[in-house]
């Protein structure tokens, strides 16, 4: 999924926003929600999200207030998160293809300014849990140094202004609608970078849509090109998942002609929520069978537009029968494309086979074949089954 508009200018600069966008705050948020909330007899079910991404602390607390009607001012709400946030700043994770992004960004030499709603303070607390982070920006402002935070253009075009350029020369990276706004209000170039679920159709000021930051292409900005792809793969930080084999939505074989081993998310939402939806690959440890590549897809296949984020292998190998119920290890070692939607079946038969014959050369490469004997996989493998 990428929605791209003509490019108009190039850019010399990159400005970034921080939660959302390369840190998995989100995730934070909603567990010390859910906590809190419970004293008072609530359930967070993330509702007010699209209410408080990309807001300032005080508007969101304010939101949340507000939507469960509890009995405290904003204020009161604030002073007492404080402490329950900032004792757990130090297990916020990066979002795949962050620090990735600074690195490249640093080495070569692109000036990156990190531009947040929240306090400086908070900011410089977050990123010093992250190697490197906060030496690779040649400015940090947080929205406790202007008059109005995102959505007004202030922060930005201090950003401009603090690194000596053009506002029309920045290149914004933002993952919500305020920041959007914000970006565009200011001149800027921007790629919004959708942190909920199924809402890109609201972010059509952006200049370009992506799934996730593993799908920038700086060069459509006028900025270095990564270089990190291989025969139409990026390796990733390996990555494991595994359970029983159940039954799925009786489409793969049936509709699509391509049996897929549909993994039960039950206690890896968390895992699932961490990795941006897309086509994905590796190998496949069955108890009972052994070891075989693997290709799968994560997220709400929008050609059938799940409502739940699911995980989807398909091993890529002939079975005479199926294998419901053994267990199933999954070592994640690359990725291939974001998830896309397709005009016709025909057409997303035929990407699906693509990206099988895509897994399958590049997991015969040294850099992928060595994960074949990982022990999460020969942990799972009885002993005299096919390998």
């Amino acid at each position: 999924m990428s929605l791209v508009k003509p490019i108009k200018k190039l850019a010399s600069c990159v400005v970034l926003d921080l939660d959302g966008t390369l840190l998995n705050t989100d995730a934070l948020v909603s567990d010390v929600l859910k906590g809190f909330l419970g004293k008072y007899g609530k359930q967070w079910d993330g509702r007010e999200a699209n209410r408080t991404v990309g807001k300032t602390p005080f508007e969101a607390a304010a939101a949340v207030v507000e939507a469960y009607e509890l009995p405290c001012t904003t204020s009161e709400f604030i002073s007492e998160l404080k402490p329950l946030f900032s004792d757990r700043w130090c297990n916020i994770k990066a979002l795949p293809g962050a620090n990735r992004l600074i690195k490249h960004f640093s080495g070569h030499g692109v000036p990156m300014v990190l531009a947040s709603n929240s306090p400086r303070v908070n900011i410089e607390s977050k990123i010093s849990f992250h190697q490197g982070w906060k030496e690779s920006f040649s400015v940090i402002i947080g929205g406790d140094e202007v008059t109005s935070g995102k959505p007004s253009p202030e922060i930005f075009l201090e950003a401009a202004k603090r690194l000596n350029v053009d506002h029309s020369s920045c290149l914004v990276i933002e993952d919500s609608i305020p920041g959007v706004t914000a970006g565009k209000a200011a001149g800027m170039e921007v790629v919004a970078v959708p942190s909920i679920p199924k809402q890109c159709h609201l972010y059509t000021s952006a200049d370009e849509v992506i799934n996730s930051l593993l799908d920038l292409q700086p060069e459509k900005w006028g900025l270095p090109r990564f270089q990190d792809w291989v025969e139409g793969t990026l390796p990733i930080e390996s990555w494991y998942i595994g359970g029983l084999v159940i039954k799925g939505f009786g489409r793969g074989s049936k509709v699509l002609g391509i049996p897929t081993a549909n993994l039960s998310t039950e206690g890896y939402s968390a895992i699932l929520s961490e990795h941006p939806s897309g086509v994905y690959f590796g190998w496949a440890g069955l108890s009972t069978r052994g070891v075989y590549k693997m290709v799968m897809s994560i997220g709400w296949n929008p050609y059938f537009n799940n409502t739940e984020k699911t995980i989807e292998p398909w091993l890529l190998h002939d079975f005479a029968e199926d294998f419901y119920g053994e267990d199933l290890h999954l070592v994640i070692v690359g990725y291939i494309r974001p998830e896309a939607n397709f005009p016709s079946l025909e057409n997303l038969v035929a990407k699906i086979h693509e990206d099988r014959r895509i897994a399958e050369r590049a997991l015969d490469l040294p850099l992928y074949s060595t994960y074949r004997d990982d022990p999460y996989l020969k942990s799972c493998v009885k002993d005299g089954s096919h390998s």
